[in-house]
């Protein structure tokens, strides 16, 4: 079974919420369990994690085909929420290496087409340019 590598980015939003909004966002919890949990079509999101220092952590996974592949969290902390998303490190050294080898292909066809010289040709005694 293989395995794959994520890495997490951090991409910050700053909310701006009144006492109302601060005092719903308490009880996020009870919001959570509204949002879809089932296995269909889209993006799934877990059980929220309390941290030890106050925060949350919403996971959230894309589903397709059956499988489900980790996408990224929301982090809640102090009135603040935050989307890190996933980074699948294997994928992104796969398109590097990929674009590196097309690149190489497409340099050598092209060189072997029509090599980047001129072409000489000795006529008589002297070097004459076609």
């Amino acid at each position: 079974m293989r395995k794959s590598t994520f890495r997490v980015a951090a991409r910050s939003v700053r909310l701006d919420l009144s006492t109302e909004q601060r005092i719903n966002l308490m009880n996020i919890s009870e919001s959570v369990e509204q949002l879809p949990t089932n296995g269909s079509r889209g993006r799934v999101y877990g059980d929220p994690y309390r941290t030890a220092d106050g925060g949350m952590v919403i996971p959230v996974a894309k589903v397709r085909g059956g499988a489900a592949t980790p996408f990224g969290v929301f982090v809640v902390h102090g009135g603040e929420a935050r989307w890190v998303p996933a980074m699948d490190s294997n994928r992104i050294a796969l398109i590097g290496v990929t674009t590196g080898l097309l690149s190489a292909v497409i340099a050598s066809v092209a060189l072997l087409r029509r090599p980047p010289w001129p072409d000489l040709s000795a006529t008589s005694a002297a070097w004459s340019h076609r």
